[in-house]
C-alpha cells in the first residue's frame, strides 16, 4: 500500500515514524492478524507500537538539531570562551522507548573540553540514560529488586540497563533529597490547629561488612567465619546497620476513654486519622540527625508552636534522650508519650509468670491491668507486681519485676488518661507501618546485602513514594540536574 499521499505533508524528519505505524495498521488488517488471540495482538501493538514512539522521539529530536542555529561562541561554566564550532556532533541517548540519536553542535577552544548547548536546551543527562528512564529505574528498584528492575524495564520498555548502571543511576536519582525538603520552608505553616504528632523508630538492614558503623564492624571482624550452611542465632548479629525511621503527620484530636479502648462500651472508639504524613527513613544518618531532620519538619509546618505537640516513642534509651536533648529543650510543652503496645507487652511477659501461655486467665490478668494503666494507674500496678505471690521461680519473678520497673521508670510517659481526653494518639501504629513498609518489605530480600550508599537511595525513593512526594521531587531534581549539568551560558 501506498502511504505516500498520507505523509506528504509532513516534515522528513516524521516519516519514519508514519511508516512504522502504518505498516502496524497493515498488519493488524491483515489475515494473519485475524487469527491472532487478543492477547497475542497486544503483544505485537505493545513491541511494534513501542519503535513507533522512537522513531517519533527520533524525529523530534533530530528537527531539534536541523533549528539549532550557530553561535558566535559559548561561555562554558570554567568562564573560558569557546569560538569553534563543530557540526553534527553525535551522542547516544538510552529512553524508555529505545535507543536515539543526538546530533547537535559543538563549541570549543584548544585545551578545554567542548560544550553543547543543545544538551542544556534540552537538559540531558551527562551519561546516556535519560530522565524518563531513570525515574523508572528509580521506581522498579525502590519497589524490587535491582535484577528485577532490570527484568521489569527491558520487559515493559524499550529501554534497557545492565544492573550496575541502573545501581549508579538509582543513587544519582536520590541526590536531591535533602534540599528537596529543605526548600519546602517557604511554603509557610500548615493551616490548621489540629495535633502535630512525631515519632521515630529503627530498624536493621544487613549490610556488607565494610559499610557497617565502626563499632559493628569491629565485632563483626571478631567473628569467626561460618562454614554451614545456616548462621547459628548467635552469629546474625553484627550483620546489621540500623536504619532510623521518622514520621511526622497531623490528626485531629478525639477524645476517648480507657474503657473503649479496652472495649468495653458497646461503640468502637473513632480513631484518629492522619493525615499530611510524612515519612521517611535513613540508614546514614545517626538518630540525632534524623530527629533533628524531625524537628525541622514539625517547625516547618508550626514555627510559632501554636499547635499541640506529641511524640510517641516506644521507650528506646537513647531515643529517649535524644528527643529530650533535641525536641523537649526546643519545645518544653511537647507531650512525650510512650507507645501503649509496647508497653503491654512487658505486661503480658509478667502475665505468664503467674498465668498459662494462652490462658483464658492470663487474657484477663493482662486486661484488668492494661485498663488501670489506662486509667494513669501505672504506679500502682507496680507496685501491685512486686507485692504478688512469693512462690515464684527466678525466672519468673525477673519477667514481673523487669514490667514492674518499666512502669515506674516510664511513669511520666503513661499518663493515658490524660493523653486520651486531649485526643491525643497513644500508639505507634504510624511509625511500625513506615518501618515495614519502607525497610523490611525491601531491604530484608532473602540474601540481600547492602552497600550503604545504594540502600540509602533506595529508602529516600521508597520515603517520596510514601509521603507522596516522588511526583514533586522528581521535577525539582531535573531542575537540579540542569543547574549542575549545563552551566554555562552564551557570550554577549
Amino acid at each position: 500500500m501506498n502511504h505516500a499521499h498520507e505523509i506528504e505533508n509532513l516534515r522528513e524528519e516524521f516519516h519514519p515514524a508514519l511508516e512504522q505505524l502504518m505498516s502496524l495498521v497493515c498488519r493488524l488488517e491483515g489475515e494473519t492478524a485475524g487469527k491472532m488471540e487478543h492477547g497475542e495482538i497486544e503483544a505485537f501493538i505493545s513491541s511494534a507500537g513501542c519503535e513507533v514512539l522512537r522513531l517519533l522521539l527520533q524525529a523530534h529530536l533530530d528537527l531539534r538539531s536541523r533549528w539549532e542555529e550557530r553561535r558566535e561562541s559559548v561561555t562554558g561554566e570554567d568562564g573560558i570562551v569557546r569560538s569553534r564550532c563543530r557540526l553534527g556532533c553525535e551522542r547516544t541517548l538510552s529512553t524508555i522507548f529505545g535507543e536515539v540519536t543526538v546530533r547537535r553542535k559543538g563549541y570549543r577552544n584548544a585545551g578545554v573540553h567542548s560544550v553543547f548547548p543543545l544538551d542544556g536546551e534540552l537538559n540531558f543527562p551527562k551519561d546516556k540514560y535519560s530522565h524518563g528512564l531513570r525515574r523508572r529505574a528509580g521506581e522498579e528498584a525502590a519497589a524490587h529488586s535491582f535484577d528485577e528492575a532490570v527484568a521489569s524495564i527491558c520487559k515493559t520498555t524499550g529501554g534497557e540497563a545492565p544492573k550496575r548502571q541502573v545501581e549508579e543511576v538509582v543513587v544519582r536519582a536520590a541526590r536531591d533529597f535533602e534540599e528537596f525538603y529543605s526548600g519546602r520552608k517557604a511554603e509557610g505553616a500548615e493551616p490548621t490547629s489540629d495535633i502535630l504528632v512525631m515519632t521515630v523508630d529503627q530498624r536493621g538492614v544487613v549490610m556488607r561488612k565494610e559499610d557497617l558503623r565502626p563499632v559493628t564492624q569491629k565485632a563483626a571482624e571478631k567473628t569467626e567465619p561460618h562454614r554451614g550452611a545456616r548462621l547459628s542465632q548467635e552469629e546474625k548479629p553484627n550483620r546489621k546497620r540500623m536504619a532510623t525511621v521518622a514520621a511526622v503527620y497531623t490528626v485531629e484530636a478525639k477524645a476517648r476513654t480507657p474503657d473503649a479502648i479496652m472495649g468495653l462500651t458497646p461503640d468502637k472508639p473513632a480513631h484518629p486519622r492522619c493525615r499530611n504524613k510524612r515519612v521517611w527513613a535513613s540508614v546514614e544518618r545517626e538518630p540525632e540527625e534524623m530527629i533533628q531532620a524531625m524537628l525541622d519538619e514539625a517547625l516547618m509546618r508550626d514555627p510559632k508552636k501554636n499547635r499541640p505537640w506529641a511524640v510517641i516513642l516506644d521507650g528506646g534509651e537513647k531515643q529517649l534522650d535524644i528527643v529530650l536533648n533535641t525536641i523537649f529543650k526546643h519545645n518544653p510543652a511537647v507531650t512525650l508519650v510512650l507507645d501503649f503496645i509496647h508497653v503491654l507487652e512487658y505486661v503480658w511477659k509478667a502475665a505468664y509468670s503467674f498465668c498459662a501461655v494462652g490462658s483464658k486467665e492470663a487474657e484477663a490478668w493482662v486486661s484488668e491491668r492494661a485498663l488501670r494503666i489506662l486509667r494513669g494507674e501505672a504506679l500502682g500496678v507496680a507496685k501491685g507486681l512486686l507485692e504478688g505471690p512469693g512462690e515464684l521461680s527466678r525466672e519468673k519473678r525477673k519477667a514481673v519485676k523487669k514490667c514492674a520497673d518499666y512502669l515506674e521508670k516510664y511513669e511520666p510517659l503513661l499518663h493515658y488518661d490524660l493523653f486520651l481526653k486531649e485526643g491525643l494518639p497513644i500508639a505507634t501504629g504510624v511509625i511500625e507501618g513506615a518501618c515495614r513498609h519502607l525497610v523490611k518489605d525491601r531491604m530484608d530480600l532473602t540474601g540481600a546485602r547492602w552497600r550503604l550508599e545504594r540502600a540509602e537511595a533506595v529508602l529516600k525513593i521508597r520515603s517520596l513514594r510514601s509521603s507522596g512526594d516522588l511526583v514533586a521531587y522528581w521535577a525539582f531534581h531535573e531542575a537540579q540536574e540542569k543547574k549542575r549539568n549545563h552551566r554555562y551560558a552564551e557570550a554577549a
